[in-house]
């Protein structure tokens, strides 16, 4: 019986020492410095309306948010809307060629750098804010989505965060997932 007890009460002490080595190195990967993570997710509110003669909107910010231990450099996003949607997507952002007094009048201003042509990506910068610090946040504000609802629609809004250390870039969180259904030639003359 004593064996048993013994047997036992090894095993706890040895399953305790694994459970405390586990531990440490989770401990560990939190508190390494100079490592970089960042997340990245919209904020949303929609106005839906089921009315053909009416839009649809969806006001949404970004937010990035330095999670890490390091300051990130040169931080950009991208926002992508589904080609031949019928989605369309405006924000407050001026473009790379605009004088510099465009450029910096107000806070919270960003840059399109990419073709302002393009009806589907939106590639973004902050202007006057290369450096996001750790715990720190920056947000592209106020943008918007809009859509008519005569037509069935379907499709997401990706985003993309990039900056220096991580050029591959990393996913929204939270993808913006629209769909419904138009109404119906039935439905008009019902």
């Amino acid at each position: 019986m004593t064996n048993r007890v013994e047997d036992k009460i090894h095993a706890l002490k040895e399953q305790t020492k694994a459970y405390v080595h586990e531990i440490k190195q989770l401990v560990e990967e939190l508190t390494i410095p100079n490592r970089v993570n960042l997340i990245s997710y919209f904020t949303t509110s929609f106005n839906i309306s089921y009315d053909p003669e009416q839009e649809s909107l969806c006001l949404g910010s970004y937010h990035i948010r330095n999670i890490g231990s390091t300051a990130i450099t040169n931080p950009s996003l991208c926002i992508t809307v589904p080609k031949d949607s019928p989605f369309y997507f405006s924000g407050r952002y001026v473009h790379e060629n605009f004088t510099p007094n465009l450029k910096t009048q107000g806070q919270n201003n960003w840059e399109r750098f990419n073709d302002k042509l393009s009806k589907e990506e939106y590639w973004l910068r902050p202007v006057g804010k290369s450096t996001l610090e750790p715990n720190e946040t920056i947000s592209f504000t106020n943008f918007q989505i809009k859509w008519s609802h005569n037509l069935s629609y379907s499709g997401t809004i990706m985003g993309f965060t990039y900056c220096d250390q991580l050029p591959d870039g990393t996913v929204v969180l939270n993808p913006i997932n629209l769909n419904g259904m138009g109404q119906t030639q039935e439905e008009d003359n019902g």
